[in-house]
């Protein structure tokens, strides 16, 4: 869609708001929107042909580790209660991520010994040998100072990344055309995520001020990465971290995009799969507001391949609480 003609309909959209009440918030109905599952991307495959395994078979593990853990599901349970989402949402991030993107292990005790660990490694967030607490000092950042929730704060260095830094050459040295997360929160090897539910080591940083004021865990500080790692690996500490990004990507889908998508799992299993909730409702927003000028239907969030699964499993999942 052209750049000028959305800039404009948003224009529209917000005059228009300011003039007349609120607009109701449209609920997302359950199930999915496309009739059959959009395609998975070739490296999932490739992952899933190299452990000589099936996304059935893997859908299976993670699905029978879940039923079979009585403990885990109370624990699961118990974080949807604190952040006041179900259950299911955070079933439906584990199930895409161990279906697609990983394996899950037989047993939930496994994850406690990986994160223990990673607490006796050195690790260090870094990129050539300057860290990401220098790093985020350069001026380029500046702006960023404005922000004292790590949810803001974060972004907007990632964004700063993107802009300024991402396949560019900055005061001598050369920057890799990749994500932000890849090129300094992942030491081992790009691509990577880790724990129960693969989150990123940035996605914690960010969501680390939500989760210490509903679940009254300590901040996370990106000069101590050892603890970091040991938080996303930890089960017990990694569900409140899953809770608080899945909560904000309902959030913010209402409040930016105007639709409540908290009764559709796979649209946030979808958000979970991807990130980026914060443009994407944004981007979402602008299209909309766009097709009302036109006097077109709104158009609603979709799923992926990822949060197609979780919807098409829904009964099964839901069975489970």
């Amino acid at each position: 869609m052209n750049r000028h003609l959305i800039l404009f309909a948003t224009s529209c959209f917000l005059l228009s708001a300011a003039l007349q009440p609120a607009a109701a918030v449209t609920l997302v109905p359950e199930g999915n929107r496309h009739t059959s599952q959009p395609g998975v991307p070739a490296a999932s495959a490739k992952r899933t042909r190299e452990m000589n395994t099936t996304y059935e078979a893997k859908y299976q593990k993670i699905y029978n580790l879940l039923k079979s853990d009585s403990n885990l599901r109370s624990r699961i349970a118990s974080v949807a209660r604190t952040y006041g989402i179900d259950p299911v949402h955070i079933v439906g991030a584990l199930i895409g991520e161990h279906t697609y993107n990983v394996d899950a292990y037989d047993r939930l005790q496994t994850y406690y010994v990986k994160a223990i660990s990673y607490v006796k490694q050195g690790l260090s967030f870094d990129y050539q040998g300057e860290t990401i607490g220098e790093f985020v000092k350069r001026p380029q950042f500046s702006t960023c100072a404005q922000f004292k929730d790590s949810l803001r704060l974060w972004t907007c260095r990632e964004d700063i990344w993107e802009q300024d830094f991402r396949g560019q050459t900055v005061g001598g040295k050369m920057f890799p055309d990749n994500r932000f997360s890849a090129v300094f929160f992942q030491p081992f090897y790009a691509g990577q995520s880790f724990g129960l539910g693969q989150l990123s080591p940035l996605i914690a940083l960010q969501m680390t001020d939500m989760v210490n004021r509903y679940s009254g865990l300590p901040k996370l500080d990106a000069d101590h990465a050892a603890n970091v790692y040991k938080t996303i690996m930890d089960p017990d500490l990694t569900l409140p971290y899953m809770a608080a990004a899945l909560k904000h990507s309902i959030d913010v889908y209402r409040r930016v995009a105007d639709f409540d998508i908290s009764g559709n799992p796979g649209i946030t299993a979808t958000l979970y799969n991807t990130g980026g909730a914060d443009s994407r409702a944004h981007t979402l927003a602008a299209v909309n507001a766009a097709r009302l000028v036109s006097g077109e239907e709104p158009q609603l969030p979709e799923e992926n391949y990822y949060g197609w699964l979780v919807n098409d499993k829904i009964d099964q999942l839901r069975a489970l609480f």
